[in-house]
């Protein structure tokens, strides 16, 4: 009777202590998901600066979108037609390293709220349950202990405490009873890494990470949509490619009947008509051939948009008809004030200009590093004891402490080792800010040059088409009489096609030159529906 009565004390005792542990921690249904969610967004929000551009479509699949990103379907339209704008929207939504980057950009900003919890107050604490047995004494013992600590922007360390135990006997010659005690203890460094600069440090450089990466983001996000629409030209460009072998193959048929006729009428010889047959077939050939490498790219374009390989669906060719109908402009700056331009406004160059000021600050806290530790150490503790049979509580003991902790840099051979690393670092980070320079500049008179190359060659394959027209026309109409061979006609067909497709390539290419001198010049804007502008003046 006295052990089962024993058992169910016990057995009560533990129920009761995990009952309390799982309600103060263990079975709360707290949405940790969403609150990480909420501070990382505040976060980018806060550091997310006008020259980056406009603040969609940065958020992370599985959170919800802002208010102003695009939303689209991982689908095609029901005309089945695709347009750049909506190309864009789906490749913004749905590619992979887009994706990606906006991963990369969350987590940057989740490592800045975990170092910022540094200098939160950080709360700990929880009960327990134990239970003991020796020869004479049996007993269960609850416990419980809170408090919290924190560091201070000034790199002192506070830590606060309260415990509480109970000791409960089942039998022997214990006294059981209450027992707590409040501690406090303060740890102010005043030699190494008492500075607000030294004990802040890590706070800077993940503050200034999360900054770096939203540089990062955004740069990636104007190179990405140039490819986006690049790419959608680059396929325009081999549709119509494919369209004018198209239209070649029927050209050479009409012109096989007409030489047809001609030898039999006697006004040519056979040999034209077998020459004009040659063409004609590797003209079909070459149709086949140009289809088929559209339809690859098409399918290449599907997998950047993120869209299954299997959609059905054609671009917009009217837009290869809009880049004709634009007039040329060239851009309203020279090549020296583009360079100028771009040094102040490229954020991979901005990156590598504050990295130099990261590897100045790591050299001071290098520094410090060499100097010795000593330490200003305050603690007090009061403790309080009241006993099963007594019902008034009372103090026990009070002790304060006040002291200094002295390591003397006897030993500082790691220290040195870190400290010259950081001059080191900051050398080559001088080194690669002006390589930086260098490729910005390069980069910019490169996209200068490519610009006005371009645009040149463009004017000249615009006028050659022309040329190349007036000649088919003229040759076709000699031949009808007589007056000229077929492969006259043969070869100014042949170059009336060369032409067609050359336009369309200078012309397509003076489209992206345009868009690549915007993005390496840092005015290329992104806007809400994901496409480009450049700013107002």
């Amino acid at each position: 009777m006295i052990r089962n009565s024993f058992r169910h004390k016990v057995v009560y005792s533990i129920a009761c202590s995990l009952a309390v542990l799982f309600s103060l921690g263990g079975c709360s249904r707290h949405d940790y998901k969403s609150e990480a969610d909420e501070r990382v967004y505040r976060i980018i929000d806060q550091k997310w600066q006008d020259e980056f551009g406009s603040k969609v479509n940065y958020r992370v699949s599985d959170v919800a979108p802002s208010p102003n990103d695009v939303k689209i379907e991982r689908a095609v339209p029901a005309c089945g037609i695709l347009t750049i704008p909506q190309a864009v929207a789906i490749a913004t939504a749905h590619n992979r390293q887009y994706q990606t980057e906006k991963e990369s950009l969350y987590i940057s900003a989740l490592d800045l709220r975990f170092v910022r919890h540094d200098f939160e107050t950080r709360f700990f604490g929880g009960p327990g349950v134990a239970y003991a047995k020796d020869r004479n004494d049996q007993a269960v013992e609850f416990g419980a202990e809170f408090g919290f600590e924190q560091l201070l922007a000034n790199g002192a360390w506070i830590s606060t405490r309260v415990s509480a135990a109970w000791l409960d006997i089942l039998s022997g010659n214990l006294r059981g009873g209450l027992t707590s005690v409040l501690s406090a203890t303060i740890i102010q460094p005043l030699l190494r890494g008492s500075t607000a600069k030294i004990a802040q440090e890590n706070l800077t450089q993940a503050e200034r990470n999360t900054l770096y990466q939203l540089r990062v983001f955004n740069r990636f996000r104007k190179i990405f949509i140039v490819s986006i629409i690049s790419q959608y030209y680059q396929i325009l460009q081999q549709f119509d490619a494919a369209e004018n072998a198209g239209s070649n193959y029927d050209t050479l048929a009409q012109l096989y009947e007409l030489t047809e006729k001609l030898v039999e009428g006697g006004r040519l010889q056979r040999i034209e008509l077998d020459r004009v047959r040659q063409e004609k077939l590797q003209a079909r050939d070459t149709r086949i051939e140009t289809q088929k490498v559209y339809e690859q790219m098409l399918d290449e374009f599907k997998v950047v948009l993120g869209l299954p390989a299997n959609s059905v669906f054609r671009l917009d060719d009217k837009e290869l008809e809009a880049l004709k109908e634009a007039p040329m402009m060239m851009p309203g700056f020279s090549e020296t004030e583009a360079v100028d331009t771009a040094l102040l406004r490229r954020l991979d160059l901005a990156n590598s200009t504050d990295g130099v000021a990261d590897a100045e600050r790591k050299v001071m806290v290098a520094a410090d590093g060499l100097r010795g530790d000593l330490n200003l150490v305050a603690s007090a503790a009061a403790a309080s004891d009241r006993a099963a049979d007594v019902i008034t509580l009372k103090a026990i003991g009070e002790e304060y402490a006040l002291g200094l902790d002295w390591d003397i840099p006897f030993d500082r051979v790691a220290e040195q080792n870190i400290y010259r690393k950081a001059l080191i670092t900051l050398a080559q980070s001088w080194r690669s800010y002006e390589q930086t320079v260098d490729t910005v500049t390069l980069e910019i008179r490169q996209a200068y040059r490519d610009l006005q190359e371009s645009s040149q060659r463009y004017r000249l394959q615009a006028e050659g088409v022309m040329l190349a027209r007036e000649r088919f026309d003229k040759t076709s109409l000699l031949l009808q009489y007589g007056r000229a061979s077929s492969r006259r006609v043969l070869q100014a067909q042949q170059d009336l096609l060369d032409a067609q497709n050359a336009a369309a390539a200078a012309m397509v290419n003076y489209t992206i030159a345009t868009l690549n001198f915007y993005r390496d010049a840092g005015v290329l804007a992104v806007r809400p529906d994901g496409m480009w502008e450049l700013p107002s003046p």
